[in-house]
């Protein structure tokens, strides 16, 4: 390039900065003007009314030493009525963007930075321009980006890194537009040191390869937040037909174990809302440090290792990730405020599942504790709050930030509420028709209410009014037609707490073969305050505090914590240096915030935090550090 073409350059690229630099300036939030269009998406700077992106291809290098990843992306061109293509960043660094085969560099700009949103990448582009390509690296601060040093892994010898990019941190590992309602398919080589392997949302091998690169495609579209990366020491063990679980040699045949029944799962799916389309299903149990309990990445469930039992007590969460396959990856929410239409469906989903692998006992304890957790976020959020409505206003809030059981439970139970009113045979035809008629496609909570309508309700005043939509959607609490559940087991449960509570002996021989729901029940209906004597009892006889399920040992340290049990406390500890799953982590550290132990959980939250994930230290710093 001569002086001459050089100053044209650097002309061209300041006037376009300033020039885009004050759009966004003058539309917060990324609504970003155009025309008389608005985007709509607030969590998104892309301008995805004018210029759509179709397929990515992407090129990285896994640099555990510097924790960055480091390479390119190439966006191919969808639709196009812009001169402009605006991507959503977040702490990269951009060295470098071409246009279509063009050898020279074209101008760039990085808007304004927004603490929740990043910052938007500004590329110009002609209106026929196919290709942009971005050469990149990533910083050590990428959110997504989760680094663990041997000692963090189950194998204690090799490091292992994953990406968590829900909600919207996939812009903090690739420039992308990060917006649920915008799909594409990829292609991608990672490269990664030789004795790791790596795997993705997409196509995979199960065997290490020994040059460490490798190649992926998923020909599927999909949101950029279900990219998904993870590179460690991995075997893979078949379930089955087109399924198979990936983990750390350490944990190979305990995982296999405990999803042995995946195939059962995908079959019982399929038969109930169609075939699953997506090929393979596999699950990778990830490191403890994993900030929940499953994440639905296509083709590759990342689960924690919290749901490994050795009784397989909790196979429930890889019934919703599975269930996520149709709702949520083939049909997802358009933005983040229908985030219901994601997690309500597939809970629902789930128990169906669970239903007709367990029977419609276990079907009604997992309704049940399901309610008893929607009530405990209705009291905390209080029952007025508008943000218990199922369609929520998360403009200028991180969507991580608004994530609770509202969305899950009452969402939930809504669908339930609708089985019921219509009958179980049409609500399950609506179903099928519903996930075959938007598959691949994002839609909105208004979408659904018409298709609900066209298809079930069909101008039907008197059933519209009993499904009551607009209560469960738009207002705040439970609406006065709520479903109800019994459960002849988890009232045994209740009735063994109430026994107990009363001064008399727990033990009973009915406790031997209880569920995990049963002891939750229990546990959840024990008195808040008890006398040491009586938690030494139920440790003595239930053996509590060195339990290997998770979902008691949580609920059990909760107890503890309000009773100030010291002879539980070095398990505590233990148990919240060694787990990430933000589900378990938060309501402990709140509790000894709220009861004057916070002297305690500081210096407890010092250790834990470097094997958190920031979606999990970012939530607990706000309990703990954030006035």
């Amino acid at each position: 390039m001569n002086s001459f073409s050089n100053l044209k350059y650097l002309i061209c690229a300041a006037l376009v900065f300033f020039f885009l630099i004050g759009c966004l300036k003058s539309n917060p939030n990324g609504k970003i003007e155009q025309g008389k269009k608005t985007i709509l998406d607030p969590h998104s700077f892309a301008q995805t009314n004018s210029v759509l992106v179709k397929h990515l291809k992407l090129a990285l290098e896994v640099n555990f030493s510097e924790q960055i990843l480091k390479g390119w992306a190439e966006w191919i061109i969808g639709a196009n009525t812009n001169d402009t293509l605006i991507l959503d960043t977040r702490d990269l660094k951009i060295s470098a963007v071409f246009l279509d085969n063009d050898s020279n560099l074209t101008p760039f700009s990085l808007g304004q930075k927004d603490s929740i949103l990043g910052e938007a990448l500004i590329i110009p582009i002609h209106k026929n321009t196919q290709k942009v390509k971005i050469v990149y690296q990533t910083s050590v601060q990428a959110a997504a980006l989760q680094w663990l040093n041997p000692s963090q892994t189950k194998g204690k010898h090799l490091p292992f890194l994953y990406t968590q990019s829900q909600a919207i941190l996939a812009r903090s590992w690739i420039p992308c537009m990060d917006s649920p309602g915008i799909k594409f398919t990829y292609d991608a080589e990672i490269k990664v040191p030789a004795n790791l392997m790596a795997l993705m949302s997409a196509e995979n091998d199960t065997a290490l390869h020994s040059n460490g690169v490798y190649h992926f495609s998923m020909p599927y579209p999909i949101p950029s937040y279900l990219m998904a990366l993870a590179v460690g020491n991995l075997q893979y063990k078949s379930l089955g037909k087109n399924c198979g679980v990936y983990s750390e040699p350490e944990t190979i045949k305990e995982a296999a174990y405990e999803f042995a029944d995946m195939e059962k799962m995908v079959d019982a799916a399929s038969s109930l809302y169609g075939p699953y389309v997506w090929g393979k299903y596999d699950v990778v149990v990830m490191p403890p440090s994993f900030p929940f309990g499953g994440m639905e990445n296509p083709r590759l469930t990342f689960a924690t290792p919290t749901i490994i039992t050795h009784d397989r007590s909790l196979v429930a969460l890889i019934a919703h990730e599975l269930a996520h396959s149709w709702s949520g990856n083939l049909v997802t929410n358009k933005i983040w405020d229908d985030f219901w239409l994601n997690e309500g469906f597939t809970v629902y989903f789930e128990n169906r599942i669970m239903e007709n692998l367990y029977g419609k006992e276990y079907a009604d304890m997992h309704e049940i504790i399901g309610y008893g957790e929607l009530k405990k976020a209705l009291h905390d959020m209080g029952e007025t709050n508008p943000n218990t409505a199922l369609k929520q206003n998360l403009k200028g809030m991180d969507p991580d930030n608004a994530v609770n059981d509202i969305a899950y439970e009452k969402g939930r139970f809504f669908l339930l509420h609708i089985e019921k009113t219509v009958g179980r045979a049409k609500w399950d035809a609506f179903l099928k028709e519903y996930f075959a008629h938007y598959q691949f496609q994002s839609i909105s909570t208004e979408d659904f209410l018409v298709f609900l309508n066209e298809k079930i309700i069909c101008g039907n005043q008197e059933l519209a009014s009993k499904i009551n939509a607009k209560a469960w959607i738009h207002e705040a609490g439970l609406p006065a037609n709520f479903p109800t559940t019994n459960s002849k087991l988890l009232d045994e449960a209740k009735q063994t707490a109430l026994t107990f509570s009363k001064g008399e002996p727990a033990i009973s021989e009915s406790t031997i073969n209880w569920h995990t729901f049963q002891w939750l029940h229990f546990l959840r209906n024990l008195p808040k305050k008890l006398t040491a004597t009586q938690l030494t009892n139920l440790d003595h006889y239930f053996h509590f505090t060195t339990s290997n399920n998770s979902e008691i040992l949580c609920d059990w340290f909760q107890l503890v914590i309000q009773n100030n049990y010291k002879p539980a406390y070095p398990a505590m500890e233990k148990f919240l240096t060694t787990v990430g799953r933000r589900k378990f982590i938060q309501p402990l550290y709140t509790l000894m915030k709220t009861t004057g132990q916070t002297e305690l959980a500081l210096k407890i939250y010092k250790n834990a935090k470097p094997g958190y994930h920031q979606v999990s230290s970012h939530t607990i710093d706000q309990i703990l550090v954030s006035e």
